[in-house]
């Protein structure tokens, strides 16, 4: 029997849900206003268009491997270099756990408050940076102990919650829309063409600063590379994978532009910057209030139910973020390592880590990556930041982190067309002149938007938000090197 095959407006609805993320909005809406626009229609037809299409062809010719991206890469770069740059990739998902292990508790208290109540809370006396640092440790604990068990169901409430994101965006248009007709068509944060060019915010008006944005771009596209080895699940794949990915680009940049657009409905950038309690982390929350507010005093509502509209909006999008990060944070504990490990050398890793336990799961490594999640936790909760410094570290952190990975699989795509002893199924950059091109200006677009997002950090002096945003890919690059040169040394050429 024939497995069903994924026709392209499943496609398309796939490549959606991975990759658009309803909080990437908020984000750039405090980070630039309107002018961050400008900059995610440039990622998806400079970063992700040509990406998708890199990803597929790695994905067609390497369909059976279960090593991933560091498959992908082994070909093209040789084994140490792939085994260090998927040591790295491995570094982003291990700071995107980082972060979310402490943002997760800003939706857990707004389902109850209203709002977010992190700010105020305190154990034993500590900061609420510090008491947020510590419930992020158990946190991680409680998750690791569960995935160990092999109680992977769980990760079927982020799906539930992609379902209440989706109805987030629903809210947010029509919402917007009422409260845009009943204004007369005035917006909060009123249009003028400098805004969609020049930021609101000083932090990015000068040009370096501005570049350093694109990495905010390029970062909402993340995660294709999921997706790029399901070319034999996909229906009359040479034609259907292509069309599905242009389409999913409009649609995505497209939904971008208008969330950005759409919270300056609602929302005064500058009334916006000038709250004491909005950060990077509780900034959708902030905004989805708000909007509930404005809604309700739109639709004729008096003063108090307009606010306490405004509360279950905030609740609505703390439930929805809750379930889509606990979901995903169970899966990605442990399928990027499991897969990680299952794909590369085998003498590389010490023998209990690559073990696994009856429930499928490398214990070990599990225990050890929560092991290294939790020193990061301590590090930055306990070195002295507020929360909204803290959410901008995490923020870059992030960024840099997830972004690093596609530097070194990039630049092994044109290696990868050169290979006779693969097949190539799948072929969408036809000639040696379009690869290069492509590949020059993705990799201008990840290198420049990067080294411009360290470098105004050290140049103001803010050497602490520079070191946290550095130092995890480059720890993790410094421990692959010694893991695989310790390999080496015990096994000769791997």
């Amino acid at each position: 029997m024939n497995k069903k095959k994924i026709g392209l407006s499943a496609l398309v609805l796939m490549i959606f849900s991975t990759i658009f993320g309803f909080a990437n909005g908020p984000v750039a809406y405090m980070q630039t206003g309107y002018a961050a626009i400008i900059w995610y229609v440039l990622g998806a037809l400079f970063f992700f268009l040509p990406t998708s299409m890199m990803y597929a062809e790695f994905g067609s010719a390497y369909k059976d491997s279960k090593g991933g991206i560091y498959t992908w890469m082994e070909g093209a770069l040789g084994k140490k270099t792939a085994f260090i740059a998927t040591f790295v990739g491995l570094a982003a998902w291990v700071v995107w756990m980082i972060s979310v292990a402490q943002k997760v508790w800003i939706p857990f208290s707004t389902i109850f408050a209203g709002h977010d109540m992190t700010q105020s809370w305190s154990i034993f006396g500590l900061s609420s940076t510090k008491t947020v640092g510590l419930l992020a440790i158990a946190f991680v604990i409680v998750v690791a102990f569960f995935v160990t068990r092999g109680v992977q169901s769980i990760s079927k409430i982020s799906s539930i919650g992609g379902i209440f994101v989706m109805a987030m965006n629903v809210i947010l248009i029509i919402a917007s829309i009422i409260v845009l007709i009943a204004h007369h068509g005035q917006f909060a944060e009123p249009i003028v063409a400098k805004s969609f060019i020049v930021p609101e915010n000083p932090a990015f008006q000068s040009p370096m600063q501005l570049i350093s944005f694109a990495l905010y771009a390029v970062f909402a596209y993340a995660g294709m590379e999921q997706l790029g080895g399901m070319m034999e699940d996909i229906d009359d794949a040479e034609k259907t994978y292509p069309k599905a990915v242009f389409i999913a680009t409009i649609v995505i940049a497209f939904g971008y532009a208008l969330s950005i657009l759409f919270w300056g409905v609602t929302t005064n950038w500058l009334n916006l910057s000038n709250m004491s309690n909005a950060n990077l982390g509780n900034v959708t929350y902030i905004l989805m209030n708000n909007l509930g507010v404005e809604f309700g005093s739109a639709v004729g509502f008096s003063h108090t139910a307009s606010l306490t509209l405004g509360a279950w909006f905030a609740r609505f999008a703390g439930l929805s973020m809750f379930m889509a990060y606990l979901g995903s944070f169970f899966v990605l504990t442990y399928s990027p390592l499991k897969s990680f490990i299952l794909g590369s050398p085998k003498e590389v890793w010490p023998k209990s880590v690559i073990r696994l336990n009856k429930a499928g799961v490398p214990t070990v490594a599990v225990w050890l990556q929560a092991g290294l999640v939790i020193l990061f936790i301590l590090g930055i909760s306990f070195g002295g930041s507020n929360a909204a410094e803290l959410y901008q570290i995490l923020t870059n952190m992030g960024n840099v982190s997830s972004t690093l990975p596609y530097v070194f699989l990039v630049a092994a795509f044109p290696i990868f067309k050169k290979l006779t002893n693969i097949n190539h199924p799948f072929v969408f950059f036809k000639s040696k002149r379009i690869t290069w091109f492509a590949t020059i200006i993705v990799e201008a677009l990840i290198i420049t938007s990067m080294v411009m997002t360290i470098i105004p950090l050290i140049t103001t002096g803010d050497y602490a938000n520079a070191f946290w945003t550095i130092v995890g890919p480059i720890f993790f690059a410094f421990l692959a090197w010694l893991l695989y040169s310790h390999a080496e040394r015990k096994h000769g050429k791997l």
